[in-house]
């Protein structure tokens, strides 16, 4: 029903009726007009007959644009405002934090060897930090592994999770790059594809999932059932 009312509103809107029009014609809500017909591009002619009619598109637009911008201002502020809820991190709440990643992102499976992977920079760069600080792992027993597209660089994206790991790319694993016919005509949301951080070390496997269970148990005591 929605792609029938949608395609109507789009055919409307290409006659050069205004959204206020349309919304009332399909009886539908103006924002599903708007979200609708966002890129139909009217005719210099339907737009001055618009304007005349006091449905100014340009006015319009400008308004579209500064309620986006002051909704994008509305949530920095408040972003901004929670960052200031933490300013440091200890080492016993580096160790939580990290443990804690591990949990949702780290490999369960596998004997002797932990393993981490991500798409983003950021926690990479933190697990590497936590391997490093916490768990003492020696540069040597590090291995990193790249996943990408064929159609993407390889060179570039070993380069760039070096440089984000500080892994040199000589103990990299040889890089896996898929197959992606669907992707090569989209905008790459993964330019450099995602980074596995590998430890071989199967006491620090062994350890990190103790550490998994005790949060886990800890976690789980005196929670009250709902009513």
């Amino acid at each position: 029903m929605k792609k029938t009312e949608r395609d109507a509103a789009r055919a409307l809107r290409e006659k050069g009726l205004s959204m206020n029009e349309i919304a009332k014609q399909l009886n539908v809500s103006k924002a599903s007009v708007s979200l609708w017909v966002r890129d139909v591009v009217l005719t210099k002619g339907q737009r001055e007959k618009l304007n005349a009619q006091g449905f100014s598109v340009d006015a319009i637009e400008k308004r579209r644009i500064k309620r986006i911008e002051n909704t994008r201002q509305r949530h920095r502020t408040v972003i901004e405002s929670a960052k200031e809820d933490i300013t440091g991190l200890s080492e016993r709440e580096l160790f939580l934090v990290g443990v804690a990643l591990y949990w949702g992102e780290g490999g369960k499976t596998g004997k002797g060897m932990a393993r981490v992977a991500n798409a983003d920079p950021a926690v990479i760069r933190f697990m590497m930090r936590f391997f490093r600080e916490i768990c003492s792992v020696p540069e040597e027993r590090f291995r990193g592994h790249v996943h990408t597209f064929s159609h993407l660089n390889a060179s570039e994206a070993e380069r760039y999770w070096s440089d984000v790991s500080g892994i040199s790319i000589k103990q990299f694993y040889k890089t896996y790059s898929k197959p992606s016919a669907a992707s090569k005509h989209k905008k790459d949301t993964l330019p450099y594809g995602t980074f596995q951080i590998y430890v071989c070390d199967t006491e620090l496997f062994l350890r990190i999932k103790g550490w998994i269970e005790s949060l886990s148990e800890i976690g789980s005591q005196n929670l009250k059932p709902l009513v």
